[in-house]
């Protein structure tokens, strides 16, 4: 006889494994996972998945997954109680930061922190209270030049714009593969289906990329374009609006500065001086130029491409100056700001989150803080270069940075060489495996959700709040609570350490939880008390566990912009000074040689996706595309294997010839390389790859910004020698 427990229920709940973050229906029974599909009633994403959400079911029966404390012995790792886990963590940092001083500790957070609602309020809380100027995370190898121009342009580092794409008519791409990414910065389930509609109702797509991606094939064009060179397509077309008396401005006249100083500076880049290097011919520039500004509904977008590479700060700011110089800022069918529920910016910015760019620079080399993090590109040195403020003891949190940050050979060796180390995460992974503690949180499906950050940048106002879908066993923690006890053993022995937002005191924090947190935030935001009776509140929400529809982007400023006199700066100086660092590139491009260029792939998500047996079956992936004439001067096929090699090492990579590459460019996906000895990733270890950033080099940097230039980067390509011994 079947009992109750058995029987099967249908729970709502969300995907948090990428940026989409579609709804979706768990169908549970006898405490597994049954079925996993999208909810036909999400405002958002209408029933759609990737087959990311599917393998959710795999992440929460992992055998592999941590559900308690381990500690490192000379035995091996051996599972601890959590208390005795809290105490010698707390112990062992305290004892380093008495000794070499509070720099001495840094932090680590990886890419899932936007996707994780208890380490968005009280992982934030902890890190930034602990003192350290040596605090790292994922943004400084993808977002931060977009952060950095919204910083500088808009004065707060979230007011970042995302295309109104579901009104468009013409939506010009550059660098991003949103078909695969489901958008990136710009929050947009099922971006297949809203790139068909932009063509159904008469619109275009177009594609500048060095690969004819998944979303070139949707497009009505694609050009290819040379890594590194954004920056001067990007002038050539602020050049032709300004020489053709194409600006258009519309509401915002009054709100923008800086007009001449963009206008000459974009004189002396008009497109037939930048063609060579960018590999984009003249009346290709000049006729997206006329597109952009005689489209009534438009927007230009760039992504992760635009931003990892030599000149991403001078990219980001050209992208949100030309929407603006064509009339596309705040505009229905242009780049527009969210209405969220749950309004991120006032908080950030009592909270002292507003942005900071350059207040002080990383100890060996120099490179400038943004918002109180170092350029991840110096995580490696700041451990392995002797001197006072050397890096001794690190905190981990949902990343791994051996597989996600430039030279990640360097970066593992430098681990070995910590006087301490603890990570929080659920695996033993190649990051981990060098930690002295492991604190593992709660799954995805044991832990409620809502998008406090990436509502921020979605294509449509929503809100959604989802309660988990099991229950935390007995002996398991969120990782709120883990960042919660890790303060009461990190912060409680030093008050002088703490600062700025600790003085709210975290004890209130852990009184309240997050959903208390959430509770206030969505009665005080633009939908809430104001709102009247109907307005949202976590009781509504929990009414409406499909989530609720808040309407279009609507425009917001100038009211979005913080400040007693509001303006939008088209020429900060920051920018202005690169240019020149800019001039002198385009007469040093090399005309021969390779460059790399990373990919996005849809059954696979950064480093920690590959356990999940359902998104690694089929053909291997990790594959290094090349173009067809490329391979065949280096005497290379389809399946051959080859030795790509780099200043930082090289490794040896199965090759696809494919057509969809531009000559002279190669590409590798990101997140693989799992053979390193001591991980506890049964699946990954049996379908490994190669790490493409144990050939990217921490040396390349945006000079202005620190983001690692991981895209462009020269490479040499071979048949790969058999050693004759083997043979």
């Amino acid at each position: 006889m079947t009992s109750p427990a058995d029987q099967p229920t249908v729970r709502r709940h969300t995907c948090t494994l990428c940026e989409a973050g579609c709804g979706i229906t768990v169908t549970v029974g006898g405490g597994n996972v049954r079925d996993v599909r999208g909810d036909p009633d999400d405002p958002a994403s209408r029933g759609y998945i990737c087959p990311k959400a599917t393998a959710l079911a795999d992440l929460h029966h992992d055998p592999d997954r941590l559900r308690s404390p381990v500690v490192r012995t000379a035995d091996g790792w051996r599972e601890i109680g959590w208390r005795e886990a809290f105490d010698l963590v707390g112990r062992r940092i305290n004892a380093v930061r008495a000794e070499h001083g509070r720099d001495a500790l840094a932090v680590y957070q990886g890419n899932p922190t936007a996707h994780n609602l208890g380490l968005l309020t009280f992982g934030q809380f902890l890190f930034r209270s602990l003192g350290t100027r040596n605090v790292y995370s994922a943004t400084s190898i993808d977002q931060l030049p977009h952060m950095l121009a919204a910083y500088l342009m808009f004065g707060h580092q979230m007011l970042m714009p995302v295309p109104d794409i579901d009104r468009t008519e013409l939506f010009v791409c550059l660098g991003g593969n949103p078909a695969v990414s489901n958008g990136s910065i710009m929050t947009a389930p099922d971006m297949r289906r809203r790139l068909k509609a932009l063509a159904g109702r008469g619109g275009k797509a177009v594609v500048i990329d060095p690969r004819r991606t998944e979303t070139a094939e949707l497009a009505a064009e694609h050009h290819f374009i040379r890594p590194g060179t954004d920056a001067m397509l990007l002038l050539s077309i602020v050049h032709v609006l300004f020489a053709e008396q194409l600006v258009r401005t519309g509401h915002l006249r009054e709100l923008l500065t800086g007009w001449s100083s963009l206008s000459a500076a974009a004189a002396e880049f008009p497109p037939e001086r930048t063609a060579s290097a960018t590999g984009l011919a003249p009346e290709v520039v000049r006729g997206l130029a006329r597109q952009l500004a005689t489209t009534d509904r438009a927007v230009l977008y760039g992504r992760v491409g635009t931003c990892t590479q030599e000149f991403g700060g001078l990219a980001a700011w050209l992208l949100v100056a030309i929407n603006a110089l064509t009339g596309h800022l705040d505009t229905p069918g242009g780049a527009m700001f969210t209405t969220p529920a749950i309004d991120p910016i006032p908080a950030a910015s009592m909270a002292g989150y507003a942005g900071s760019f350059g207040t002080f620079h990383s100890r060996v080399r120099g490179l400038p803080e943004f918002s109180g993090e170092l350029p991840v590109s110096a995580l490696a040195e700041e451990m392995d270069t002797p001197g006072d403020g050397r890096i001794r003891a690190l905190i981990t949190s949902a990343g791994n940075p051996v597989l996600s940050t430039p030279n990640g050979d360097r970066l593992d060796r430098a681990l070995g060489g910590l006087d301490f180390m603890v990570s929080i995460d659920p695996y033993i992974n190649e990051t981990t495996r060098h930690a002295d503690v492991i604190l593992p949180p709660t799954g995805h499906l044991e832990r409620a959700h809502y998008p406090l950050a990436l509502a921020n940048y979605a294509v449509r106002n929503t809100a959604r709040f989802s309660p988990a879908v099991f229950r935390r066993g007995a002996d398991q923690r969120h990782d709120w609570e883990i960042c919660a006890e890790l303060a009461s053993r990190l912060l409680e022995p030093r008050p002088p350490l703490l600062r700025g937002p600790a003085r709210l005191g975290w004890r209130a924090l852990r009184a309240l939880g997050p959903e208390a947190i959430l509770e206030l935030g969505l009665r005080l935001g633009p939908h809430g008390l104001r709102a009247g009776r109907r307005g949202l509140s976590l009781r509504s929400l929990r009414r409406n566990p499909q989530g609720v529809d808040l309407g279009p982007l609507e425009s917001r400023l100038p009211e979005r912009l913080p400040g007693r006199s509001p303006a939008i700066d088209l020429a900060p100086a920051e920018y202005l000074a690169d240019l020149d660092r800019l001039r002198e590139r385009i007469a040093a491009i090399p005309g021969d040689g390779l460059v790399l260029i990373g990919r996005r792939q849809l059954r696979s998500n950064n480093s920690w996706m590959h356990n999940s047996p359902r998104l690694v079956k089929g053909k291997p992936r990790c594959t290094l595309l090349m173009h067809p004439a490329d391979a065949t001067e280096r005497g290379l096929g389809d399946g051959d294997q080859a030795t790509l090699s780099t200043r930082a090492g090289e490794i040896e990579v199965d090759v696809e010839v494919s057509q969809a590459m531009m000559r002279g460019v190669v590409s590798l996906p990101h997140g693989w390389g799992h053979g390193r000895p001591g991980v506890r990733l049964s699946v990954a270890t049996a379908h490994p790859g190669v790490s493409v950033n144990d050939v990217t080099d921490e040396f390349r940097v945006d000079r202005l910004t620190g983001t690692s230039a991981v895209s462009g980067v020269p490479v040499d390509v071979r048949v790969r020698r058999v050693d004759a011994a083997r043979t």
